[in-house]
């Protein structure tokens, strides 16, 4: 029975058919400018009553940047109903800086220089919950977490808002009749903490002298699988497992890696905006599990310390035809090859656009450090059935629904919806203009193949003069995305290494 304080009215973006809202829910920033689908409306109420049923106390409302962190704000039960019906106000100026956090734009300024309104004097944006990603936190009592979007305050859409981005994207695709599919395999390293606490030489800008705390591995490496010493890790595994799965994120198996320190997490696939919000989620909750057991996981995809191995991030994709159900990639019985018409399109799309999505494959300077040739990770643009060193494998064959790609080259650092959001516009141009697909290497580090680009720098420019890319996300987003990746650059190249004091310092 619908209780006496519901209404029914029309559902501007969740369709024609009536929603359900609360007195609570009316006349706030989400009614005036209808940013709620009537799932969503039937999310929050839920929300409502497991607050109610678990002593929820506090709530986690946070928006994924452009580097995908997480920021946002604790929220106190008391103002939850406020801020479901209205939103939260965070400084726009987090948009326009790198991962230092130091602003690259002049956001007190008039003009910003990012080719968009609202950004003058680091203004506010609104933080826009979406309750359909509500979840328990079952390692903080009493703890809630909820993604956000981002709008200005007119109610219009944040440009820069990369879930938002993502969703622009998989609409493109559904526009010419395709789902996405992702499956994700994340690898990280998880070293023990040797210290606790902050120390002066700590406390500062990010990437100051000392600011990285002291570790020690955690397994020796070198031996790929080997249960017995992954056993050795049991506590923390066993608190993965249960942190990734009260979460309800689709854990498939938790694994030893090849490398020193090194774990690798592989989730279900599902379609392509659950899979990037799971990741999103997982990353964070990784992090914060194994902190609070003695150790320290990372993304970093080669921290000093694990050379033998780099991490990177697996991305499994695959399309399905909306107007039959039917598995895009997979091939006709009879047909050569391991994919479909559409899939081979859709798969040199990848590769002709492999430089430019490297800046969203891989976003940090650190991340480059991984294309080398043997080992395990691609250094050139090519694919290869069932290759494992390719940039791309492809799996599957006639008959089998599960064939798919899987792009090898980025990195476990990236934003999801960025990493996601390239593969669609790269894959959709393959489509589009039917190019035919290149022949599958059977020598993946083969020289006479191109290269992916050797530094951040280089796939910045390539992003610049994409004309898909451009076109796709529009040159605000392109502009603003290079100049943030161009400054995190040009500060790196700046820095004077360990290993240029080494090689001259004694020499010259």
């Amino acid at each position: 029975m619908r209780n006496a304080d519901e209404r029914d009215v029309s559902a501007g973006g969740g369709g024609a058919s009536a929603r359900p809202m609360l007195a609570q829910d009316r006349g706030g920033f989400v009614d005036r400018h209808d940013l709620w689908s009537e799932a969503q409306y039937a999310a929050a109420a839920q929300m409502r009553r497991v607050i109610d049923e678990l002593g929820i106390e506090m709530i986690r409302f946070g928006f994924v940047d452009q580097h995908g962190i997480v920021r946002g704000k604790t929220i106190a039960r008391s103002a939850v109903a406020a801020v479901m019906r209205s939103g939260l106000t965070a400084p726009s100026s987090l948009l326009l800086k790198d991962t230092s956090g130091k602003s690259v734009f002049p956001v007190f300024a008039a003009d910003t220089g990012v080719g968009v309104a609202g950004f003058a004097g680091a203004g506010d944006i609104v933080l826009v919950p979406d309750p359909s990603s509500f979840r328990v936190v079952p390692w903080a009592e009493r703890t809630g977490w909820v993604l956000c979007d981002v709008r200005f305050p007119d109610g219009s859409a944040v440009p820069f808002c990369t879930r938002g981005l993502l969703r622009d994207q998989l609409g493109a695709l559904a526009g010419r009749g395709y789902g996405m599919t992702v499956g994700a395999e994340l690898e990280f390293h998880v070293f023990r903490a040797a210290g606790t606490g902050l120390t002066g030489d700590r406390v500062g800008r990010p990437g100051a002298p000392g600011a990285a705390a002291p570790v020690g591995p955690t397994t020796p490496g070198a031996q790929l699988l080997h249960e017995e010493a992954l056993d050795g890790l049991d506590a923390l595994v066993q608190a993965l497992y249960t942190g990734l799965t009260s979460l309800d994120l689709p854990l498939r198996s938790i694994e030893l890696e090849f490398g020193p320190s090194q774990l690798e997490l592989t989730m279900a696939a599902a379609d392509a905006a659950t899979t990037a919000d799971a990741v999103v989620v997982c990353r964070s909750a990784v992090r914060q599990i194994a902190r609070r057991h003695g150790f320290h996981a990372t993304f970093m995809s080669r921290p000093q310390g694990a050379e033998t191995a780099s991490t990177g991030w697996h991305l499994h994709q695959s399309l399905t035809d909306l107007r039959t159900g039917r598995a895009a990639f997979v091939p006709d019985v009879g047909d050569a090859g391991p994919l479909s018409a559409t899939g081979r399109a859709y798969l040199e799309g990848l590769l002709r656009h492999a430089a430019a999505a490297a800046a969203f494959t891989t976003p940090t300077v650190n991340g480059y450090k991984r294309y080398q040739s043997h080992s395990l990770a691609p250094d050139r643009v090519a694919w290869g059935v069932d290759n494992k060193g390719a940039m791309v494998r492809a799996v599957g064959g006639p008959g089998d629904p599960a064939t798919r790609l899987e792009n090898r080259s980025g990195e476990p650092a990236a934003n999801p919806y960025l990493y996601i959001a390239a593969q669609a516009v790269s894959g959709l141009d393959g489509i589009t203009r039917d190019l035919e697909l290149r022949p599958p290497t059977t020598n993946p580090y083969d020289a006479a193949a191109p290269p992916l680009p050797r530094s951040l720098g280089e796939a910045v420019a390539a992003l610049e003069a994409d004309g898909v890319f451009r076109a796709a996300l529009g040159d605000v987003v392109v502009d603003w995305y290079a100049r943030l990746k161009r400054a995190e650059y040009e500060r790196y190249l700046l820095h004077v290494s360990d290993w240029e004091q080494r090689e001259y310092f004694g020499m010259f």
